[in-house]
């Protein structure tokens, strides 16, 4: 740790923030604990940092990581007087998107590196590439090899997509992921690398970012949120290479997703309004895919003018949609109550919420992944609750655990684990108490078989 003058960068942040010293030190010991980092640090620390020491290189990105969700805005190193010459992900300029895609399913595969992958830090702060940035950078992807491809290597990768895609949504993504990385790692990778017609190797750039995309999409569900941005990105590249508009956008919905399921209302309506760029020419189911999201993004971020125009715009196009063949994003009129139901729950209408995902439920049909029937009866029970409903909620949560033992999902195992929490007060209600005592022992039962 070295010692300089006094870090004036990093003290006009602070103050910038409203934090105290006590309650900025209390939220980084907090956000590095949500990693897997244990940082014992105290106000003392916060003074000798103002004071001109630097910061452990362990600690400085949960430091900037605080200030930029504080902020609502990215804060990089630099401006806090830690910048280093080393490059990482968030300040280097274009990356060498295929290496770093191998290296990154190689620590994914690799057991000892399974500990530092999960650690990963989810950042508000990192770079997303822009598309004018990466638009046809068909230098991202070296070239070569003796061998080439053809289109039934890009039908190859599409189908196995498809396949994984089934698998995690019936058996969710801590059964799937490894083996999309392996997929990636030991065929997608050299297809890559290959030669072929420039029609091919646009067609297999875009096929594997959206393997890329629903790879993360997995990681997402195992709660590996740091893991998760970091496939994204190699989708987005993999997409700008490409010239594939529509896959970039797609996956940036996907990344807005992941922020507002986080809580990070301001960055996931910026990623939200960047996916919808392409709304405007686009067909209405897709337009509708991308006002919902919008919409959720804007209720998180207490924007209820802009979330209730959102939602009527997706409703709007979604009806236009329904005359017409074809889904986009397995987005329908399912996924159209979901987002209101979110919306609704976003802007304080609890009661609204209910309605709308009982609705969403109602419209379910055999296409609609196991697991989300469990993630969204979670919060339908919650929020059952939350009202008062507690026999409606009990009922709510037994359908989930009648499915809970065969669907691997992190996201699911958080919302049993809720589950239980929520129920403690009630134990003394036999309904109540039957359903925490089924959880207990299922989620032990869980517990036990992950362990071994």
């Amino acid at each position: 740790m070295g010692k300089g003058g006094p870090n004036v960068q990093l003290g006009r942040l602070l103050a910038e923030s409203g934090l105290s010293e006590t309650q900025f030190i209390r939220a980084v010991n907090r956000l590095a604990a949500e990693s897997g980092v244990t940082l014992h640090y105290d106000q003392p620390s916060v003074s000798q940092w103002l004071g001109g020491t630097t910061p452990r290189q362990v600690a400085r990105p949960f430091i900037v990581e605080v200030l930029a969700r504080r902020l609502g805005r990215p804060v990089t190193p630099a401006e806090l007087g830690f910048a280093t010459a080393r490059t990482t992900p968030e300040n280097r300029t274009f990356p060498r998107t295929v290496e770093e895609l191998v290296d990154l399913v190689r620590s994914d595969m690799d057991p000892s590196r399974r500990g530092v992958l999960s650690a990963g830090l989810y950042s508000v702060a990192l770079t997303v590439p822009g598309w004018p940035d990466i638009v046809g950078r068909m230098e991202a992807v070296k070239t070569g090899q003796a061998r080439r491809i053809g289109m039934g290597d890009v039908e190859a990768v599409t189908m196995m997509t498809d396949r994984l895609g089934d698998l995690d949504d019936h058996f969710g993504g801590r059964y799937a992921r490894p083996m999309a990385a392996a997929f990636i790692a030991n065929t997608v990778a050299p297809y890559l690398r290959a030669d072929g017609p420039s029609h091919v190797r646009e067609a297999m750039l875009s096929a594997s970012s959206l393997l890329c995309y629903l790879t993360g999409w997995m990681a997402v569900d195992e709660g590996l949120q740091g893991l998760a941005q970091r496939y994204y990105v190699k989708g987005l590249e993999l997409a700008g290479a490409a010239a594939d508009h529509k896959t970039y956008c797609h996956i940036l919905r996907g990344m807005s997703v992941q922020a507002v399921n986080l809580g990070h209302g301001p960055a996931a309506r910026r990623l939200a309004d960047a996916a919808a760029a392409a709304a405007p020419t686009a067909e209405p189911r897709m337009r509708a895919f991308f006002a919902g999201q919008q919409a959720h993004s804007y209720a998180v971020a207490g924007d209820r003018t802009r979330a209730l125009q959102s939602i009527r715009e997706t409703e709007i196009a979604m009806d236009k949609a329904e005359s017409q063949p074809g889904r986009f994003g397995g987005f329908t009129p399912a996924t159209v109550a979901y987002a209101t139901a979110q919306v609704r729950y976003g802007l304080g209408d609890v009661a609204g919420s209910v309605s709308s995902f009982q609705l969403h439920f109602r419209l379910r049909d055999a296409t609609d992944s196991r697991r989300s029937a469990l993630w969204f009866g979670a919060m339908l029970a919650e929020r059952q609750l939350e009202v008062g409903h507690l026999e409606a909620a009990c009922a709510t949560w037994n359908r989930i655990l009648d499915d809970y033992p065969t669907v691997h999902s992190g996201r699911v195992d958080e919302r049993v684990a809720r589950m239980k929490s929520l129920l403690r007060p009630y134990r003394s209600n036999k309904t109540a108490r039957d359903v925490y005592d089924r959880a207990h022992q299922l989620s032990a039962a869980r517990h036990v078989t992950v362990k071994a």
